[in-house]
């Protein structure tokens, strides 16, 4: 299994767009690209986010869904959401 790799940066935009919002709110990666990147050029910053949602995720510390339906794994259009504590 390969390790993703979490920028300190990106994980720490990460928390505080989450909370911000309401405890079951999502946020688009976009937002965190945004909140990471001091200019126009966000987008560049998209591979840097989808990584640290992975190393993330496999930390149990997000948990992703699309159109309200739950996602095991990162795959096409996401939102992040706060991870649900058992």
């Amino acid at each position: 299994m390969v390790q993703a790799s979490v920028d300190n940066e990106a994980q720490e935009a990460v928390l505080a767009l989450l909370a911000a919002r309401a405890p079951d709110g999502s946020v688009c990666p976009s937002e965190v690209a945004r909140a990471i990147t001091r200019g126009p050029n966000w987008r560049s910053a998209m591979p840097t986010v989808h990584a640290t949602i992975d190393g993330m995720l496999a930390e149990n510390l997000v948990q992703l869904s699309w159109k309200g339906e739950p996602l095991a794994r990162r795959k096409g259009p996401y939102r992040i959401g706060t991870a649900i504590k058992n």
